[in-house]
Protein backbone atom coordinates (compact mmCIF):
# COMPACT_ATOMS: atom_id res chain seq x y z
CA UNK A 1 0.00 0.00 0.00
CA UNK A 2 1.42 3.54 -1.11
CA UNK A 3 1.97 6.06 1.97
CA UNK A 4 -0.68 8.65 0.51
CA UNK A 5 -3.36 5.48 0.72
CA UNK A 6 -2.07 4.13 4.21
CA UNK A 7 -2.25 7.57 5.70
CA UNK A 8 -5.59 8.41 4.66
CA UNK A 9 -7.23 5.23 5.73
CA UNK A 10 -5.07 5.34 8.70
CA UNK A 11 -6.82 8.44 10.06
CA UNK A 12 -10.27 6.58 10.19
CA UNK A 13 -14.00 7.93 9.23
CA UNK A 14 -13.85 11.52 9.76
CA UNK A 15 -15.73 14.77 8.62
CA UNK A 16 -14.04 14.50 5.04
CA UNK A 17 -13.33 10.90 4.84
CA UNK A 18 -16.03 7.78 4.22
CA UNK A 19 -15.44 4.01 3.43
CA UNK A 20 -17.56 1.61 1.59
CA UNK A 21 -17.39 -1.95 1.81
CA UNK A 22 -19.08 -2.16 -1.97
CA UNK A 23 -22.09 -0.85 -3.90
CA UNK A 24 -25.33 -2.02 -3.49
CA UNK A 25 -27.57 0.84 -4.07
CA UNK A 26 -26.39 3.96 -6.16
CA UNK A 27 -28.85 5.96 -3.81
CA UNK A 28 -26.57 5.40 -0.67
CA UNK A 29 -23.90 6.43 -2.03
CA UNK A 30 -25.67 9.65 -3.64
CA UNK A 31 -26.26 10.37 0.39
CA UNK A 32 -22.96 11.03 1.06
CA UNK A 33 -21.66 12.67 -2.45
CA UNK A 34 -24.64 15.19 -1.33
CA UNK A 35 -23.22 15.35 2.32
CA UNK A 36 -19.83 16.28 1.16
CA UNK A 37 -21.40 18.70 -1.06
CA UNK A 38 -23.46 20.40 1.00
CA UNK A 39 -20.54 20.76 3.42
CA UNK A 40 -16.79 21.25 3.13
CA UNK A 41 -16.12 18.45 0.69
CA UNK A 42 -14.53 15.27 1.06
CA UNK A 43 -13.62 11.58 0.05
CA UNK A 44 -15.05 8.23 -0.68
CA UNK A 45 -12.87 5.61 -0.50
CA UNK A 46 -14.77 2.27 -2.00
CA UNK A 47 -13.40 -1.06 -1.35
CA UNK A 48 -12.72 -0.14 2.03
CA UNK A 49 -14.57 -1.72 5.14
CA UNK A 50 -15.21 0.38 8.37
CA UNK A 51 -12.74 -0.77 10.24
CA UNK A 52 -10.20 0.16 7.75
CA UNK A 53 -9.43 -2.91 6.30
CA UNK A 54 -9.11 -3.16 2.73
CA UNK A 55 -11.70 -5.73 0.78
CA UNK A 56 -11.16 -4.35 -2.66
CA UNK A 57 -13.88 -3.64 -5.36
CA UNK A 58 -16.39 -6.42 -6.85
CA UNK A 59 -16.02 -5.16 -10.30
CA UNK A 60 -15.76 -2.18 -12.82
CA UNK A 61 -19.75 -2.21 -12.39
CA UNK A 62 -19.13 0.02 -9.19
CA UNK A 63 -17.57 3.11 -10.91
CA UNK A 64 -20.54 3.11 -12.83
CA UNK A 65 -23.01 2.99 -9.71
CA UNK A 66 -20.82 5.76 -8.49
CA UNK A 67 -22.12 8.09 -12.05
CA UNK A 68 -25.17 6.76 -11.68
CA UNK A 69 -25.40 8.01 -8.18
CA UNK A 70 -23.89 11.60 -9.07
CA UNK A 71 -26.25 12.29 -12.71
CA UNK A 72 -29.58 10.52 -11.51
CA UNK A 73 -29.79 10.27 -7.72
CA UNK A 74 -28.29 13.88 -6.85
CA UNK A 75 -29.62 17.53 -7.52
CA UNK A 76 -28.20 19.57 -8.80
CA UNK A 77 -26.10 16.92 -10.61
CA UNK A 78 -22.67 16.56 -8.39
CA UNK A 79 -19.08 16.63 -10.19
CA UNK A 80 -16.28 14.32 -8.89
CA UNK A 81 -13.15 13.32 -9.90
CA UNK A 82 -12.77 9.48 -9.47
CA UNK A 83 -9.33 7.43 -8.77
CA UNK A 84 -8.33 3.83 -8.70
CA UNK A 85 -5.42 2.46 -6.09
CA UNK A 86 -4.60 -1.46 -6.15
CA UNK A 87 -3.02 -2.38 -3.71
CA UNK A 88 -2.31 -6.19 -2.89
CA UNK A 89 -3.98 -7.21 -5.98
CA UNK A 90 -7.36 -5.38 -4.80
CA UNK A 91 -8.66 -2.33 -6.11
CA UNK A 92 -9.81 0.79 -4.49
CA UNK A 93 -12.05 3.89 -5.59
CA UNK A 94 -11.07 7.09 -4.35
CA UNK A 95 -13.97 9.37 -5.34
CA UNK A 96 -13.53 12.80 -4.60
CA UNK A 97 -16.45 15.91 -4.47
CA UNK A 98 -15.49 18.87 -3.41
CA UNK A 99 -18.08 21.67 -1.85
CA UNK A 100 -20.07 22.76 -4.31
CA UNK A 101 -21.64 26.00 -4.90
CA UNK A 102 -24.96 25.56 -5.85
CA UNK A 103 -26.76 24.14 -2.23
CA UNK A 104 -28.67 22.52 -0.77
CA UNK A 105 -27.58 19.23 -3.04
CA UNK A 106 -30.48 16.71 -2.67
CA UNK A 107 -30.34 12.76 -2.99
CA UNK A 108 -33.50 10.81 -4.02
CA UNK A 109 -34.06 7.73 -1.17
CA UNK A 110 -35.46 4.71 -1.28
CA UNK A 111 -39.34 5.90 -1.93
CA UNK A 112 -38.54 8.60 -4.07
CA UNK A 113 -38.08 11.17 -1.78
CA UNK A 114 -35.71 14.15 -2.09
CA UNK A 115 -33.66 14.65 0.60
CA UNK A 116 -30.45 17.41 1.84
CA UNK A 117 -27.82 15.44 3.97
CA UNK A 118 -24.88 17.28 5.64
CA UNK A 119 -21.46 16.15 6.89
CA UNK A 120 -21.05 16.05 10.73
CA UNK A 121 -17.95 14.25 11.74
CA UNK A 122 -18.31 10.29 10.19
CA UNK A 123 -21.72 10.88 9.95
CA UNK A 124 -23.98 12.00 7.24
CA UNK A 125 -27.01 13.66 8.45
CA UNK A 126 -30.60 14.94 7.59
CA UNK A 127 -30.87 18.72 7.31
CA UNK A 128 -32.91 20.78 9.54
CA UNK A 129 -35.11 23.41 7.52
CA UNK A 130 -32.48 26.09 9.83
CA UNK A 131 -29.51 24.81 7.61
CA UNK A 132 -31.06 24.59 4.22
CA UNK A 133 -32.36 28.48 5.24
CA UNK A 134 -28.39 28.84 5.47
CA UNK A 135 -27.58 27.31 2.42
CA UNK A 136 -30.05 29.58 0.36
CA UNK A 137 -29.05 32.70 2.01
CA UNK A 138 -25.39 32.51 2.22
CA UNK A 139 -25.33 33.31 -1.84
CA UNK A 140 -27.36 37.10 -0.82
CA UNK A 141 -25.28 37.39 2.42
CA UNK A 142 -23.65 40.58 1.52
CA UNK A 143 -27.49 41.67 1.30
CA UNK A 144 -28.55 40.09 4.65
CA UNK A 145 -29.20 42.68 7.20
CA UNK A 146 -29.50 41.44 10.93
CA UNK A 147 -32.36 43.37 13.22
CA UNK A 148 -32.10 42.45 17.01
CA UNK A 149 -35.44 42.45 18.06
CA UNK A 150 -37.01 41.36 21.34
CA UNK A 151 -36.64 37.51 20.46
CA UNK A 152 -33.04 37.92 19.41
CA UNK A 153 -32.29 39.55 22.69
CA UNK A 154 -34.82 36.41 24.64
CA UNK A 155 -32.26 33.80 22.20
CA UNK A 156 -29.05 35.76 24.12
CA UNK A 157 -29.88 36.35 27.09
CA UNK A 158 -31.23 32.75 27.23
CA UNK A 159 -27.54 31.10 26.10
CA UNK A 160 -26.27 33.17 28.26
CA UNK A 161 -27.56 31.35 31.38
CA UNK A 162 -27.86 27.81 29.41
CA UNK A 163 -25.16 27.52 27.06
CA UNK A 164 -27.61 25.73 23.69
CA UNK A 165 -30.75 26.07 22.70
CA UNK A 166 -33.07 23.90 20.44
CA UNK A 167 -35.41 25.13 18.24
CA UNK A 168 -38.32 24.04 19.80
CA UNK A 169 -37.14 26.00 23.28
CA UNK A 170 -36.64 29.00 21.47
CA UNK A 171 -40.46 29.12 19.83
CA UNK A 172 -41.22 28.08 23.51
CA UNK A 173 -39.49 30.95 24.97
CA UNK A 174 -40.25 33.59 22.49
CA UNK A 175 -44.02 32.92 21.28
CA UNK A 176 -42.78 33.31 17.72
CA UNK A 177 -43.73 30.90 14.90
CA UNK A 178 -41.67 27.94 13.34
CA UNK A 179 -40.75 29.96 10.43
CA UNK A 180 -39.18 33.01 12.41
CA UNK A 181 -37.38 31.24 14.59
CA UNK A 182 -35.62 29.06 11.52
CA UNK A 183 -35.33 32.58 9.88
CA UNK A 184 -33.57 34.17 12.88
CA UNK A 185 -31.19 30.99 13.64
CA UNK A 186 -29.95 30.86 9.68
CA UNK A 187 -28.97 34.35 9.74
CA UNK A 188 -27.29 34.13 12.78
CA UNK A 189 -25.41 31.43 11.82
CA UNK A 190 -24.64 32.96 8.91
CA UNK A 191 -23.20 36.20 10.75
CA UNK A 192 -21.38 33.46 13.04
CA UNK A 193 -22.58 34.60 15.53
CA UNK A 194 -24.77 31.11 16.54
CA UNK A 195 -22.74 28.23 15.69
CA UNK A 196 -24.51 24.25 15.02
CA UNK A 197 -24.31 21.17 17.21
CA UNK A 198 -25.22 18.28 15.51
CA UNK A 199 -26.13 14.93 16.56
CA UNK A 200 -28.43 11.64 15.90
CA UNK A 201 -30.41 12.85 18.48
CA UNK A 202 -31.12 16.51 17.08
CA UNK A 203 -29.59 19.97 16.54
CA UNK A 204 -28.75 22.34 18.94
CA UNK A 205 -27.61 25.88 18.89
CA UNK A 206 -24.85 27.92 20.75
CA UNK A 207 -22.82 31.38 20.65
CA UNK A 208 -19.94 31.21 18.83
CA UNK A 209 -16.73 30.95 21.15
CA UNK A 210 -14.93 33.22 19.21
CA UNK A 211 -13.47 35.61 21.69
CA UNK A 212 -13.34 38.94 19.45
CA UNK A 213 -17.12 38.26 18.72
CA UNK A 214 -19.08 41.28 20.03
CA UNK A 215 -22.67 41.40 19.99
CA UNK A 216 -24.67 44.44 20.13
CA UNK A 217 -28.30 44.65 19.94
Amino acid sequence: MDNYLKKLIGGGENQHLDFKYCISDSRKIARTLSAFANSDGGRLLIGVRDNGNIAGIRSDEEIYMVDTAAQLFCRPEINYTIKQHTTGGKTILEVEVTKGNKRPYQAKDEKGNWRSYFRHHDQNLLANKVLLQVWRKEEKASGLIVKFGKAENALFEYLKSNGSISISKFRKITGISSRRAESILANLIIFKVLIMNASEKGIIYELNPDENLKISP
